[in-house]
């Protein structure tokens, strides 16, 4: 029974992956973020820790989850091969920019958006700089019942079905969605038999806000005001490399957002 290690298990990709690793019949210790493990050995590690929706308030804590603890791990433990959970949001918001894993990524530290780019960017250069066996995994948007987030997508679904929807963002802003099956399923490949040093885990295509609401309008018949604000039109993502070794499966957000709805319906009927 082989050991398998995820840091950042109480979050919601690090929970699933946690559980389908244990459900492989994998020996899987999730400890707690501020754990002392120096000294231990791990296993295969997959550091999941981070923050998403709220980096732009939490500066500090977003570096610390992105490069600091994830330097003490590189330094202080002993592991057989690590997977960085980074951000398909490093590739450029232009979206004209190659997406492929080789390209080289921009910045611009003027930007305040941009620190999470720079966080994550470095805890990539750690993994595949630091002397240790790292992969880099860059995660697209990843969608499931994830209903205490304040990620776009989990946040629009519970607006939906309180009755009113409130857009502050240009309808015509586009994203890749994965969903959390899928984005794990990946996950375990690339640490078991991955032979690259880094991976995009997306589903390849990009779908529109737009039609992300009018699938939770006609799902719902919740009201729609479209405030306006920022276009965020990223890139198609280059999912050539995770295709050819692994393969994928297809992911329809428009098909999921019912189920995902009905989710949050009884997640409410039924508190737990």
């Amino acid at each position: 029974m082989s050991l398998s290690t995820v840091l950042g298990a109480r979050g919601f990709v690090g929970s699933h992956l946690a559980a389908a690793l244990r459900a492989e019949g994998h020996d899987v210790v999730t400890p707690d973020r501020d754990a002392d493990l120096s000294g231990q050995e791990l296993g295969t590690v997959y550091y999941c820790i981070g923050l998403t929706a709220d980096f732009r308030h939490r500066p500090f804590d977003t570096v610390t989850a992105h490069v600091g603890k994830f330097q003490g791990i590189l330094q202080n433990v002993r592991f057989e091969r690590l997977v960085y959970c980074s951000s398909t949001r490093v590739y450029d918001t232009s979206g004209i920019g190659s997406t492929s894993e080789v390209c080289p990524r921009s910045v611009n530290p003027n930007d305040p958006s941009d620190l999470y780019n720079l966080s994550k960017l470095m805890g990539e250069s750690l993994a595949l700089n630091g002397g240790r066996p790292g992969i880099v995994a860059r995660l697209s948007n990843v969608v499931g019942p994830d209903f205490e987030s304040e990620n776009f997508v989990p946040s629009l679904v519970r607006d939906a079905v309180r009755g009113r929807i409130e857009l502050r963002s240009d309808p015509k802003s586009t994203k890749d969605y994965i969903s959390v099956g899928e984005a794990v399923r990946l996950l375990m490949a690339i640490g078991s038999r991955g032979r690259e040093r880094i991976y995009n885990v997306a589903s390849g295509q990009n779908t529109t806000h737009a039609a992300i609401v009018e699938t939770l309008r006609e799902t719902t018949g919740c009201e729609v005001n479209w405030t306006g604000g920022p276009k965020f039109a990223f890139p198609p993502i280059d999912t050539t490399r995770v295709r050819s070794e692994f393969g994928t499966e297809s992911f329809d957000i428009l098909a999921e957002l019912p189920r995902l709805v009905q989710q949050y319906r009884e997640t409410i009927a039924c508190p737990t």
